[in-house]
């Protein structure tokens, strides 16, 4: 199994954070170990490349960023975990279907094994529970490697995804861990989560502390 250094922050503006993971990607080399990022963000839309405005309805005081992942709109804020995945996916012997195949299957038994029954659908990326969506995915292949990644709601308003068509789809019903009654704290659920992903992904985890360019070390958690 290949080594990945997995770093756990509580929260992170998008912009420094989106900054940091494209560095490190354009500064890969064949022995640059894989990370996992686990944090949330602020409040924050952000549109991916093929995201068309119109489906950004409503934004108020929520910022919308351009970013470079696949995809549509999608929110992010307190209350979702967010995971950033920088792996060198050649050296893994992974297609970027495949590993969209494998985060998505390895959210679904991380439900499973609370006791939700959860699918992933070909016509649209994520996790759905009972045609609701629980976890979104956005990923950017660059020169062999991802970045970017998936976002999963533990008990987070749900409000402001009124204000986009979630990944492009008009109306789409999200969910939240909390509503489908798994109770886990963050750190206990976080844990739980990037142990099933790494398995997926034939990945040893080892934890280490945030980067050198995150400053703030206050209530981080170690996994």
């Amino acid at each position: 199994m290949n080594d990945a250094l997995i770093r756990y922050f509580p929260r992170v503006d998008y912009a420094p954070c989106w900054q940091a993971m494209r560095e490190l990607t354009d500064s890969r080399t064949a022995d640059t170990p894989d990370e996992l990022w686990v944090l949330e963000h602020p409040p924050v839309f952000t549109l991916g490349q093929a995201g068309k405005p119109e489906h950004v309805l409503n934004p108020g005081d929520i910022p919308v960023v351009n970013s470079d992942r696949g995809g549509q709109v999608t929110y992010h804020g307190p209350g979702q975990t967010v995971i950033y995945l920088m792996l060198d996916i050649r050296r893994l012997g992974l297609g970027s279907r495949g590993l969209v195949t494998a985060i998505e299957e390895g959210i679904v038994e991380f439900l499973a094994n609370q006791g939700v029954v959860a699918v992933n659908r070909d016509d649209a990326p994520g996790v759905y529970v009972d045609g609701a969506k629980i976890a979104s995915l956005g990923l950017r292949i660059r020169r062999g490697a991802s970045y970017h990644g998936l976002a999963i709601n533990r008990n987070m308003d749900l409000s402001p995804w009124q204000r986009i068509n979630p990944c492009g789809h008009i109306g789409q019903p999200m969910t939240t861990l909390s509503q489908q009654g798994i109770e886990l704290d963050r750190q206990t659920m976080e844990r739980q989560l990037v142990r099933v992903l790494a398995k997926r992904l034939g990945l040893a985890p080892r934890t280490a502390p945030p980067p050198d360019w995150y400053n703030d070390t206050s209530n981080i958690h170690v996994g």
